[in-house]
């Protein structure tokens, strides 16, 4: 009952270590026995030896070997080995030997484009070499991820791609990009804090998650999760159920197979038919094979990879890498192509069409003034700003910076306080929300410059939003 009991106790403490975005930085790091220092140097090596690598990549590659064997499991290839060793026996070198060349070089065609479409991925992961500053025996260190262990604690700042899932014990102006995780093009702020249970994994601004990375501030993090244990684990390993075969293997298969049928078929009639007429038994025999080999498609096999192979080469002069030239015909049968999430396969990138004013016509003025907000703050680098910066490049040196306000998440306003050294006039300019900047404003500007009480307007400029 005791050992029970002990058991139980883990197994809560395990569960409890999983919903680490519900616990106090104090209650996570002693049940991590870790401290704020970070953990020495043989405690982290025995960590990583019984946790494994911090990555999610799956080191059994297949050997060249094993690679080259695969290209001769189909049914038909499968037939034309038995040609060739028929041949043989019967003795016709020659026509062994190019059965025997048709299937070679159509298995090293496939062979050489799939070896060297797994070659290339290699060295591009191989050129990703990523460090992670954390404390080791009280010191600053820079580590590979890979050497990250439950209990490290690291530093970050803007740029870093976070190593691990890890719960927040110091933050300063922290913003973190999510979009590989929640399709959120938008940088999400995270702070320190204690949340519910039930809290989704993109409302955890007290936790930072495996291949995110930092926009802009710093933070202080301790390490629960690593590698396959982390959420972007968990989804690696989903994803490496075996794919299914393509329609086109698929439609091979299922010819090689009825090749295989009818020839079955023929020669066991053929060969029963010539022992009924009282033929001689080998002589019967030998005419119902040399029939089968002539029934199999000899070039078949190399017709398809050199036709695959050249699509994979021209895909290739496009800067797409084929590492399996089946798909290709599945790629070329295709009539529509649906993506989804924003910032991982698309770029997540905002792009302004037009600047309007309150009644919906264009105006340089209020983009004047959106660029002088987004040229002057000092805050997060965030996708708008980005847009209005790159749509068009304006001359400000007339306007110099007094003062600014940041954006925060309750007014949900920034606001830039210039002035313009020519005509000495003071703007303060805020963007933000628009229910709480228009709460901030009683007058707006018409096109033709009159002003106006802003509650005449107001249901406009919400229907030209809404818009």
């Amino acid at each position: 009952m005791g050992l029970m009991n002990k058991g139980q106790q883990q197994k809560d403490t395990s569960e409890k270590i999983n919903e680490f975005w519900t616990l106090d930085q104090e209650k996570l790091l002693a049940q991590l026995d870790t401290t704020p220092s970070g953990l020495n140097g043989s405690e982290a090596k025995s960590r990583l030896l019984k946790n494994g690598a911090n990555s999610i990549l799956n080191k059994k590659v297949n050997s060249t070997f094993g690679l080259f064997l695969s290209q001769f499991k189909s049914p038909i290839i499968i037939i034309l080995i038995f040609a060739t060793l028929l041949s043989f026996y019967l003795k016709d070198v020659i026509d062994a030997s190019i059965i025997l060349a048709i299937i070679l070089i159509s298995g090293l065609l496939s062979f050489w484009q799939e070896r060297g479409a797994n070659n290339a991925v290699a060295k591009l992961l191989n050129m990703v070499s990523i460090q992670a500053d954390v404390l080791r025996d009280g010191k600053e260190a820079s580590i590979p991820v890979e050497e990250i262990v439950p209990g490290d604690i690291f530093m970050l700042k803007a740029g870093d791609i976070i190593p691990a899932d890890s719960l927040i014990i110091q933050s300063n102006i922290l913003f973190v990009d999510e979009s590989t995780l929640t399709g959120e093009t938008y940088p999400v702020e995270k702070e320190i804090g204690v949340l519910p249970q039930q809290t989704s994994l993109s409302q955890r601004n007290n936790s930072l998650w495996m291949g995110t990375h930092v926009v802009s501030g710093s933070a202080t993090a301790v390490v629960v999760n690593t590698g396959k244990n982390s959420e972007f684990g968990k989804i690696s390993e989903r994803l490496k159920i075996k794919p299914e075969q393509t329609e086109f293997e698929k439609g091979i298969q299922s010819f090689g197979f009825l090749l295989m049928k009818i020839t079955g078929v023929l020669v066991l009639s053929i060969f029963g038919i010539n022992v009924v007429m009282h033929r001689p038994l080998l002589d019967s025999f030998l005419f119902s094979l040399a029939l089968a080999v002539g029934l199999t498609p000899q070039l078949l096999p190399a017709i398809i990879s050199i036709n695959l192979s050249h699509g994979a080469k021209q895909m290739a002069k496009d800067k797409v890498i084929v590492k399996r030239l089946s798909s290709i015909e599945n790629f070329g049968s295709m009539d529509i192509l649906c993506s989804d999430k924003t910032g991982t396969i698309t770029d997540g990138i905002v792009q302004i069409q037009a600047t309007h004013d309150a009644q919906g016509a264009q105006s340089d003025k209020v983009f004047l003034y959106a660029y002088l907000n987004a040229s002057f703050e000092t805050g997060f680098l965030n996708p708008i700003d980005e847009a209005i910066r790159g749509f068009k490049e304006l001359d400000i040196s007339a306007y110099k910076k007094l003062d600014e306000e940041p954006y925060d998440f309750t007014r949900k306003r920034l606001s830039v306080l210039v002035q313009n050294s020519e005509s000495q006039d003071y703007l303060m300019i805020t963007k933000g929300a628009l229910k709480n900047v228009l709460e901030a404003c009683s007058t707006v500007e018409l096109s033709d410059g009159s002003i106006k009480d802003i509650k005449e307007q107001q249901a406009l400029i919400e229907s030209l939003y809404e818009n």
